[in-house]
């Protein structure tokens, strides 16, 4: 660091401060605001981001019966729907969604997917090229309330149903659909988001049953009818409504399902029936209501007999179930901060013990408790986890979730961490997007990015230290300084994103975690936040609305931050370009003379002057005393009684101000850092200053020391101690790209290498033995060793 003594000299403090472009670059305003680009608001939708006075949203309620064939797998059933319009418009058709017919062959997924061939192929890839024709809905007849026909038109996995007459604002229509399909094989097809898993071993089923029936789709304010083609990767929007779902099953089925069950004395014996009644007030542990003995009996008798299962659940956009003999189902209450106590429960096979009976419920209630605390209390009766095999999807009330212990038990941590996370994950969805019902089908991100920033807050209340995935700024680096060829803004449609995980759950919880921890501040991003939550509860979202809601309740502009994080494939990269010492000349003798000696006793350690003193036995003017002279013995650094003098005089011109600056700044150091931000997205600059004696002082500038468009930037720290290092970011909060700059005086980074790669061994490995198995085998060793240390006989 470059040390310089500055005198005081008042007057300087009154001169501007000198900013500039880089010379021949065009101005570029990052702090420009959003309005450009965001919609105009209206009645509907107000510029602070909440709904407006005249937000109007549409109403579908269901009442469905379907069976469940278990020897065939194959679903049918019939609905009635009623549906109500709200808009100020006229509806002339309706639209619902057939998301089964993506499974066709001849559907617009199937035949738009690239597929290629391989030296080696799986069984499940050959399938997937050419998959079976006879999947998707066989409609049997759409008829209104009098059983009269109603023409509808099905287009791909949209179907237009026409009206006699315009549907009005403010009136209802109901009408009637019987339909079927065969399920598919989920883990054959693929891994899709529900359908059967055979059990071989046993020879039975495990049916997890999601967008199984025709579903309205949603008519707003914003897009009109919602009706883009379901071509897999851009999820559901759907409309609030009220369901009673009667599902017929084989009798010694155990189902979960969205809602709460109706008659649970009729499908449950009188000892299940006890159990799930002390689940109620169950706070601690779960209680097993159906039992692995119990489950296992089910597996090998089989009846043949049906059972009707029925559940009602109230205000939900969607319902979903799961279906077989093979569970176990344990449950628990959750108790809230409004007096509420909602059952978390799970349903699973034995393939999934002791790992889910040990971890899954506990984790649903852990999630309800502190996505509770950062939103608002859960206000559904049920929260269900379902195990599965490589899956995790979320409906109302209910969710399909990963993680599968080997079949001797045990389990990796990458399996039990991984089975926690997509439960939380999974669950979590309820408040995002089933609850706020953003536009899945458009926005990924609005459900999965906020999703995973609560994720990581709720893993981390889990689990000191717990490994999340996502959420940490420096997670999101390697990503973030991809090809940028590659990579699309967070606000891209769904079915165009390369890195579905990275670009819509990754980004965009790093991006609020960075609002959270770095930008706004724990306290007022969480209370920005929880209004976002609490003002869209159970209505339809954009994103505008979040943008303008957080802004609104924090009271921070952040169209900065919007438009680079969610608009951009920028990145960050702040450097430090150089830094300046200074200290104030005291213009004391005593004090500036002591400085002088010890900074010219420095300079003169040079290496000639070192090994001069060992090699020049005797200097020319030591020999010959003739040659020495009064600047031969003087002491450039004595102070004179003339020196004292001039300082007593000069202190004595002070003013009493200037007086009282020189005595406040004696001693104090002052850095003059210069930033350089070679990235393009825009950043606040975290700075770390180490000081000699081990201690240090953190500093966050905000983002808005860039706002004149400078590409470099200087500022002044002021310390009382020396400083040895200036790290940037230092905790890495900020995501930037390139920490190797962050560093004055530079600072070597260290990289691991080895001789030789072998197979993953780590705690976190993947396929071979676990920890587990390893510690067990170990075990066995250890007994295998004779008695008292003895060898062999």
């Amino acid at each position: 660091m470059k040390k310089t003594t500055i005198g005081i000299c008042l007057i300087l403090l009154s001169l501007p401060i000198l900013r500039g472009q880089d010379k021949g670059k065009k101005f570029d305003d990052k702090f420009r605001q959003l309005e450009e680009i965001l919609p105009t608001p209206n009645s509907y939708r107000t510029g602070s981001g909440a709904p407006g006075h005249e937000y109007w949203q549409q109403q579908a309620d269901y009442k469905i019966k379907a069976e469940l064939n278990d020897e065939k797998q194959i679903i049918t059933g019939e609905e009635t729907i009623t549906y109500t319009n709200n808009s100020p418009d006229a509806l002339n058709y309706l639209w619902l969604q057939l998301d089964q017919n993506t499974h066709n062959k001849n559907s617009i997924s199937a035949t738009s997917d690239q597929s290629k061939m391989e030296e080696k192929m799986t069984a499940r890839a050959l399938k997937m090229i050419d998959p079976q024709t006879d999947y998707g809905y066989k409609i049997d007849y759409v008829r209104d309330a009098m059983d009269k026909a109603m023409p509808y038109t099905i287009v791909e996995t949209m179907m237009r149903v026409d009206l006699a007459r315009p549907l009005r604002k403010g009136e209802k229509i109901t009408f009637k659909i019987k339909w079927a399909f065969n399920i598919i094989d989920r883990l054959g097809m693929g891994g899709p988001r529900s359908g059967w898993e055979y059990f071989a071993e046993d020879n039975n089923y495990l049916y997890t049953i999601a967008q199984w029936f025709p579903r309205m789709c949603v008519y707003s304010d914003v897009t009109g009818w919602q009706h883009k083609q379901f071509l897999g990767s851009g999820e559901f929007t759907l409309s609030f409504g009220n369901y009673e779902v009667a599902l017929t099953v084989p009798a010694d089925h155990v189902v979960g399902a969205t809602g709460t069950l109706q008659n649970a004395a009729q499908v449950l014996s009188a000892t299940q029936m006890e159990r799930f009644n002390k689940a109620k007030s169950a706070f601690d542990n779960p209680v097993i209501v159906v039992t692995e003995a119990e489950a296992r009996e089910a597996e090998k008798t089989k009846s043949t007999a049906k059972k009707t299962w029925i559940f009602k659940a109230d205000n939900v956009r969607d319902f979903a179930f799961c279906s077989s003999r093979k569970f176990i189902w344990d449950a628990m209450a959750v108790k809230q901060t409004d007096g509420t106590t909602p059952l978390a429960m799970s349903y699973y096979p034995k393939e999934g013990n002791p790992l889910w009976e040990r971890y899954s419920t506990k984790a649903v209630a852990h999630t309800l408790k502190w996505y509770s605390h950062h939103t608002f209390p859960y206000p559904y009766p049920v929260a269900i986890s379902v195990h599965t095999d490589q899956i995790g999807m979320e409906y109302p009330m209910i969710c399909f979730n990963g993680g599968r212990p080997e079949k001797d038990g045990t389990y990796s941590e990458r399996v039990k961490y991984g089975m926690i996370s997509v439960i939380i994950h999974e669950v979590g969805h309820n408040y995002f997007p089933m609850i706020v019902n953003s536009d899945e089908r458009q926005w990924t991100w609005m459900d999965e990015g906020l999703n995973s920033y609560l994720e990581f807050l709720a893993e981390q209340q889990w689990e000191r230290d717990y490994p999340s995935r996502r959420g940490p700024a420096a997670n999101m680096v390697d990503y973030m300084k991809g090809d940028q060829s590659r990579l699309e803004p967070i606000m891209t449609n769904s079915e165009s994103l390369r890195q579905f995980g990275n670009n819509a759950y990754g980004k965009p919880a790093t991006a609020l975690n960075i609002l959270r921890e770095t930008v706004v501040g724990r306290e007022i991003f969480d209370f920005a936040f929880k209004t976002y939550s609490n003002r869209w509860m159970f209505k339809h979202p954009m994103p505008a609305d979040l943008f303008r809601t957080i802004e609104d309740a924090s009271g921070v502009d952040l169209d900065w931050f919007w438009r680079g994080w969610f608009y951009t494939t920028d990145n960050v990269d702040i450097a430090v370009d150089n830094v300046k010492h200074f200290r104030l000349d005291s213009k004391n003798p005593d004090v500036e003379m002591a400085s002088k000696k010890t900074e010219g006793d420095s300079k003169a350690r040079g290496i000639s002057s070192i090994r001069n003193k060992k090699e020049i036995a005797k200097t020319q003017d030591e020999k010959d005393a003739n040659l020495r002279d009064f600047y031969s013995d003087d002491d450039p650094y004595a102070v004179s009684v003339l020196d004292k003098d001039e300082y007593q005089k000069y202190i004595a011109s002070l003013s009493k101000t200037e007086k009282e600056t020189l005595e406040k700044n004696n001693g104090t150091n002052f850095y003059e850092i210069t930033f350089n931000m070679k990235g393009e997205l825009l950043s606040p600059i975290i700075v770390e200053l180490q000081f000699a004696d081990g201690t240090n002082e953190y500093h966050n500038i905000p983002a808005e020391i860039w706002r004149m468009g400078d590409r470099k930037v200087t500022k002044v720290f002021k310390t009382a101690k020396p400083v040895k290092q200036v790290v940037l970011d230092p905790y890495l909060e900020t995501a930037d790209i390139d920490t190797e700059n962050n560093y004055f005086p530079s600072k070597p980074q260290m990289t691991r290498f080895e001789v030789f790669k072998g197979g993953n061994m780590g705690r976190f490995g993947g396929s071979g033995e676990n920890p587990m198995q390893r510690a067990k085998r170990a075990k066995e060793k250890e007994k295998e060793k004779p008695a008292n240390g003895g060898g062999n006989r």
